[in-house]
C-alpha cells in the first residue's frame, strides 16, 4: 500500500487520512483502491471500534481526479461498495476543509460528520457534464427535496454551517477543532458494546425493526451479560465483541 492514505490509531479509533494535499486530496484510482483496502481491513479488525476519515492539508476531498479521468486513467469504481453498502464499524467524516462532488459523497457515505464551519460542501458534478453517481442523488433522502434539487441541479455549494441546519452535518466547529471533536465523538462510540453499536447502525441504516434472531444475537451475547454485570458492580465494562 502507498502513502496515499495514512493511518494511525488513537485507542480503539483508527484515523485514516487522505494524503494528496497537493491535489486537494482528489480521488485518483490509486487513492480509491488504497482507501477501499483501509476500510475493509479496519472493519475486519475487532480492535477497531470506530473510524475517523479526514484529509491532509486544508481540503477534505475535492472529488474525483478529473485530470486522470480526462486521460482515461484507470477505474474510479473501487469505492462503490462502500457508498452503497457501508461497513459495520461506525465511520466519522472529519471535514478539515471543503468536501466537493465525490468528496461530498464520500462524507455522505460516513455515519457522522464533523466539519469546519467555513468548509464548502456540495455535488458539483453537473458543472463538469457529469452527475453525482456515488450516492449524491440520494440526497433527497437526507434533506428536503427542494434543497436536494437545488444543490444537485445548480452544482452550487453550501457552507458546513448551513449543512448543519439541513441535518447533513452533526457538528460545525472551527477548523482547528475538527480532529479533536471527531476523535471525541468516535471515542464515545468506541466505549460502547460493539455488537449493540453494529446492530444499531445496521437497523437505523435500513430503517427497520430488529428481527427476533437479531435481538437474540445481541441480548444473549457475552457482551450483554458483561454490560449488566458492570452496571451492577459500578465499573466500566470490558467488551469482547462476543
Amino acid at each position: 500500500m502507498s502513502d496515499l492514505v495514512l493511518t494511525d490509531r488513537v485507542g480503539a479509533v483508527l484515523v485514516a487520512t487522505l494524503n494528496r494535499p497537493e491535489a486537494r486530496n482528489a480521488m485518483s484510482p490509486e487513492l480509491i483502491d488504497d482507501l477501499s483496502d483501509v476500510l475493509r481491513e479496519a472493519d475486519a479488525d475487532p480492535a477497531v471500534r470506530a473510524i475517523v476519515l479526514t484529509g491532509a492539508g486544508t481540503v477534505f476531498c475535492s472529488g474525483m481526479d478529473l485530470k486522470a479521468f480526462a486521460k482515461g486513467g484507470g477505474r474510479f469504481d473501487g469505492l462503490v461498495w462502500f457508498f452503497r453498502e457501508g461497513i459495520a464499524t461506525p465511520v466519522i467524516a472529519a471535514l478539515n476543509g471543503s468536501a466537493l462532488a465525490g468528496g461530498f459523497e464520500l462524507a455522505l457515505a460516513c455515519d457522522l460528520v464533523v466539519a469546519a464551519e467555513d468548509a464548502k460542501l456540495g455535488i458539483a458534478e453537473v458543472k463538469r457534464g457529469l452527475f453525482a453517481a456515488g450516492g449524491g442523488t440520494t440526497l433527497a433522502d437526507r434533506v428536503p427535496l427542494a434543497v436536494a434539487l437545488e444543490m444537485g441541479l445548480t452544482g452550487e455549494l453550501v457552507t458546513a454551517t448551513d449543512a448543519k441546519q439541513f441535518g447533513l452535518v452533526n457538528r460545525a466547529v472551527p477548523a482547528e477543532k475538527v480532529r479533536e471533536e471527531a476523535l471525541a465523538l468516535a471515542g464515545r462510540i468506541a466505549e460502547n458494546g460493539p455488537l449493540g453499536v453494529a446492530m444499531t447502525k445496521k437497523l437505523m441504516r435500513e430503517r427497520r425493526w430488529a428481527e427476533p434472531e437479531e435481538v437474540e444475537s445481541v441480548f444473549r451475547s457475552a457482551d450483554a451479560a458483561e454490560g449488566a454485570r458492570a452496571f451492577a458492580e459500578r465499573r466500566s465494562p470490558v467488551w469482547t465483541g462476543k
